[in-house]
């Protein structure tokens, strides 16, 4: 089994779980949201050669400074030459970097009309205020929902509803951080009525992958697309035949090699909220659009589950005249 190496660092109430075309064949500047050229550059960064990797961390630190940089500065910065950042620039879906400058220099302005004129940076910094961390952190989190929706491949997506519909069992895996996405997810299609289970320990995620089949969905949950349990677990389940969807912020990570579909968040991180943490509202964000894509192509059963599992648990609240005074 293959170790790659790298850390993992409305229907009705109750419905919510409560009781990309590749990158290089986009085409960049059109149509884009704010900070697009940014996402993709920061999805793509661990598939780049090391030279194109610092060319491509300027960009996503300073996006403004490279629009108003010339070829020549840019490189010299990057401790590179200016046939890398050519490289690199194609590598990322755009002809030259002329190209690359003009729509970061679009999507910075943007991004500034977004925020009414400021620009809110995201790492917190020893003197910031209370307030300035409540700022910077809800705009952040913000960002990273808008960000992973602006990019999200909806026939990709289409692709996954229409597995998991048919699906017999649904498994998905996850550890650390996302073991509480998959957890969050399988009770949202448990609810529902779908066979579904969610696993963490690496162990059971192999056993369990092991008795899949035809038909069945294995959905592995990694932000950085290199946790060894969670490719190995995948793996096993698509040699049983099972359909496996890849739930990560990478779309070139290790994991992307043994899935048959692909879903991509675009969490960046931040100071004190690394991938880890960052990486948890994208996720939820997707699997939120899966679960109500199911739900909505399942409607009928889907009402009714929902009816049944809130009258079971609607008495298990305090009522009014019991609260204590």
């Amino acid at each position: 089994m293959r170790k790659p190496i790298g850390p993992e660092q409305g229907l009705e109430r109750g419905i919510t779980g409560d009781p990309g075309a590749p990158p290089e064949e986009a085409a960049p500047g059109r149509d884009a949201t704010p900070l697009s050229t940014v996402v993709r550059v920061r999805s793509l960064l661990p598939s780049l050669p090391p030279a194109e990797r610092r060319v491509a961390q300027r960009v996503i630190e300073d996006p403004e400074g490279v629009a108003n940089s010339t070829i020549t500065e840019l490189a010299q910065t990057c401790g590179t030459s200016e046939t890398t950042v050519i490289r690199f620039c194609r590598a990322i879906g755009f002809h030259g970097y002329p190209e690359l400058r003009l729509t970061l220099a679009t999507e910075a302005g943007r991004a500034q009309s977004a925020a009414g004129g400021r620009i809110i940076g995201s790492d917190i910094s020893p003197d910031d205020s209370l307030e300035q961390i409540v700022e910077k952190v809800t705009f952040a989190d913000a960002r990273a929902v808008e960000e992973t929706a602006s990019q999200l491949d909806i026939k990709m997506l289409e692709q996954v509803v229409d597995a998991v519909v048919a699906a017999d069992r649904v498994d998905v895996y996850g550890v650390g951080a996302s073991a509480f996405v998959a957890a969050d997810f399988q009770q949202k299609l448990h609810r529902i009525g779908r066979v579904c289970s969610a696993w963490s320990d690496a162990h059971i995620m192999l056993t369990s992958a092991a008795v899949l089949g035809i038909g069945d969905v294995a959905i592995g949950i990694s932000h950085t697309g290199a946790t060894v349990e969670t490719i190995d677990a995948l793996e096993v389940a698509k040699t049983r035949g099972a359909t496996t969807v890849a739930l990560t912020n990478f779309p070139k990570s290790p994991i992307a090699e043994v899935a048959d579909l692909i879903l991509t968040t675009a969490a960046r991180e931040t100071t004190f909220r690394s991938g880890a943490t960052a990486s948890r509202l994208a996720q939820l964000t997707v699997v939120d659009c899966v679960f109500v894509g199911v739900a909505q192509r399942t409607y009928g059963p889907t009402r009714k589950a929902l009816e049944a599992t809130y009258e079971a648990v609607r008495g298990r609240t305090v009522r009014p005249d019991r609260r204590r005074r």
